[in-house]
């Protein structure tokens, strides 16, 4: 086969043709336009880059359409050239979004973006959001707002700051009632709740998991809690390990009790080795963190949820 040949069956199938061929279906929940999660029982690929690029959640295998074929079935370059050509005609289902993808226009700089939003405040729709459908205390959330890493995103949706070494804004997670996903042109670094110089650092893999974990402990004054928004970016990896070589550092993988999160707590504890910090494992008893703090608030086992004990005194015998 010709290489134009090549290139032109590169750009007629995409990688969520192959994946959906072999019996992968998309996970709406977990997925954004930028990356569609596809899942086959314990295997989880990732789609990127405009159905033209793809990684495996499980290990660093990734590629183009074609080395996707040859990763699932274990075939060489001729044989997955036929495989791949046989999808010309397969029309994989398009994933349909609930936010409106919108002509492109010019956008502004993160931090104008950023700078442009309000910070939530009491009874306003993200607060409701945090409070009502996300079960946080509004101790948390309060203080969230005092340390400025949130902002009130459309449609009464959160925006969850990740910032760079000098603490710029370079990103935000962005969760809402019926949105889920990161800032247009923004980078994923780390976002940070807790003390910056402290020892114990609790890393989730959603900011909304990181305040709920804050919750429960009720923001230990020894803890900086960290979301890597789901990504593992070269940003990501190397703010963890700054993290990780500070004096003392204990590096505390408490991401979700799943495979992904399973995957994510070994990468966590190899990069602990490789510093020579501590390291432990915190697990959810629910999927997640904030799976378990609503779990929690229903049962009145958080802290903030407890009544206060009575201060009446009784008369003496």
């Amino acid at each position: 086969m010709e290489k134009k040949d090549i290139e032109e069956l590169r750009t007629r199938v995409g990688c969520a043709a192959v994946l959906e061929h072999d019996g992968f279906a998309i996970d709406r929940k977990e997925s954004t336009r930028r990356a569609v999660k596809f899942r086959r029982d314990d295997d989880i690929i990732i789609v990127i880059h405009d159905d033209r690029g793809w990684f495996d959640a499980r290990s660093d295998a990734k590629g183009d359409v074609f080395a996707l074929a040859s990763y699932l079935h274990g075939i060489g370059f001729a044989e997955t050239l036929a495989a791949v050509g046989d999808l010309v005609a397969f029309q994989p289902t398009e994933p349909a979004w609930e936010k409106p993808l919108h002509q492109k226009e010019t956008v502004a700089s993160i931090a104008d973006r950023w700078n442009h939003r309000k910070r939530p405040w009491r009874a306003s729709a993200t607060w409701s959001y945090l409070r009502q459908s996300r079960a946080l205390p509004w101790q948390v959330i309060s203080a969230a707002i005092e340390a400025d890493v949130l902002r009130e995103g459309p449609y009464g949706s959160m925006w969850a700051k990740h910032v760079d070494e000098a603490g710029a804004v370079i990103g935000w997670e962005e969760r809402g009632p019926d949105w889920r996903g990161f800032s247009t042109g923004g980078a994923k670094a780390l976002f940070r709740f807790g003390m910056n110089d402290a020892r114990r650092i609790c890393v989730t893999e959603a900011a909304i998991d990181a305040l709920s974990l804050a919750a429960i402990e009720q923001t230990r004054s020894d803890t900086l809690y960290v979301s890597t928004g789901g990504g593992w970016s070269p940003l990501t990896a190397l703010a963890l390990e700054n993290l990780a070589s500070g004096e003392g550092a204990w590096l505390v993988a408490a991401t979700d009790n799943n495979v992904q999160g399973e995957v994510f707590a070994d990468r966590l504890r190899q990069m602990a080795d490789s510093v020579g910090c501590d390291f432990s494992r915190l697990r959810p008893r629910c999927e997640d963190w904030n799976e378990e703090v609503k779990e929690r608030r229903e049962r009145g086992e958080l802290p903030h949820t407890r009544p206060a004990a009575s201060r009446v005194k009784l008369p003496p015998a």
